[in-house]
């Protein structure tokens, strides 16, 4: 029963949460606390000691910033449909999510690796979006430092702070007991059942969005939908390759946890990067995507990155069922 769960909570929780949508939509509120704690129970398995950037990271890193500009002006350039082409954007420039170590490490992935690219993503777009989005969107009448200060003041609290509390609690432990802090097994898979919970409120409130936003052309929202399951693809296979060509030199001591799933064993750095680096190029923070599409761009563009919220969980579920049955 656990496993068939596992294998299929992510696209469970979706139906369910875009089924009943106006049931869940009230439990929006409460999203930053259901990430607050799954990070801190992922965080807890990670000894920031381990935590170092690698070659991939700023591949990675680099390859997101053009490709998120290079779209959007081609795009631009051949449609003349603005939505279109910052919708698109969306797709590529959100960072990466904060539950991304969670999906990597129940594949056998690097939680020590993404969480480094997880806290370089999301700190590297508070800086590029201030800086670029008001030449693409005018409209979006504030200073570089104004804008900054508020995607900061999004991400912030959600990274740092179960970051440093994890790491408080790490010291706390060995100081007192002199041995190794190691989180408890059964404790270990409660940031994913968090995910599933926080996936379910996600997918009313992507519900809600496209009901509310019906007002755009039907052909220019199938588009969308199309293109942003297209850029799900991409970004995710690009991830792969360039882990599996750019691989990190070491796990990290918990880079595998086989009681969370023992069918996740890749052999080689190779095999561990590549599941890593595409958690980390294709897994989004669509939650942070959607409040600045509809914060400094034109609301419609917010369609690109709710659509994301569909395909990227697809995929996540499709990898997850083949994970769990990996003999």
């Amino acid at each position: 029963m656990r496993k068939f769960f596992d294998s299929n909570a992510l696209w469970l929780s979706m139906l369910i949460g875009a089924l009943g949508y106006k049931l869940f939509l009230p439990l929006k509120p409460t999203l930053p606390w259901w990430i607050f704690f799954m990070l801190f129970f992922t965080f807890c398995k990670v000894n920031p000691l381990d935590l170092r950037l690698h070659k991939w990271h700023w591949v990675l890193l680099i390859t997101q910033m053009v490709f998120s500009f290079a779209t959007y002006a081609g795009v631009l350039y051949f449609t003349a449909n603005p939505v279109l082409a910052q919708g698109l954007l969306m797709c590529f420039i959100m960072p990466t999510a904060t539950a991304a170590p969670i999906i990597a490490g129940k594949m056998g992935g690097s939680i020590q690796n993404l969480t480094t690219f997880t806290l370089l993503s999301n700190f590297a777009t508070a800086i590029i979006v201030p800086a670029t989005f008001p030449l693409i969107y005018p409209a979006a009448d504030m200073s570089f430092w104004s804008a900054f200060l508020m995607i900061l003041q999004r991400i912030a609290p959600l990274l740092l702070g179960p970051f440093c509390l994890a790491w408080l609690v790490r010291i706390a432990f060995e100081w007192r007991t002199k041995k190794e802090f190691v989180l408890p097994v059964k404790l270990a898979v409660v940031p994913f059942y968090l995910w599933v919970c926080s996936i379910t409120v996600l997918s009313s409130v992507v519900t809600e969005t496209v009901i509310a936003n019906y007002q755009l052309q039907m052909t220019n929202m199938l588009i969308l939908l199309a293109c942003s399951f297209l850029a799900c693809l991409l970004q995710f296979g690009l991830g792969k390759l360039i882990g599996y060509y750019c691989p990190a030199p070491s796990k990290g001591r918990d880079y595998q946890d086989v009681l969370i799933n023992p069918a996740a064993a890749p052999k080689t750095m190779a095999g561990v990067s590549s599941i890593t680096a595409g958690q980390a190029f294709g897994q989004k923070n669509t939650s942070l995507g959607v409040w600045m599409a509809n914060t400094y761009l034109d609301p419609l563009a917010s369609l690109g990155a709710a659509a994301y919220i569909i395909w990227q969980n697809l995929f996540n579920s499709v990898q997850l069922f083949i994970a769990a049955h990996k003999k």
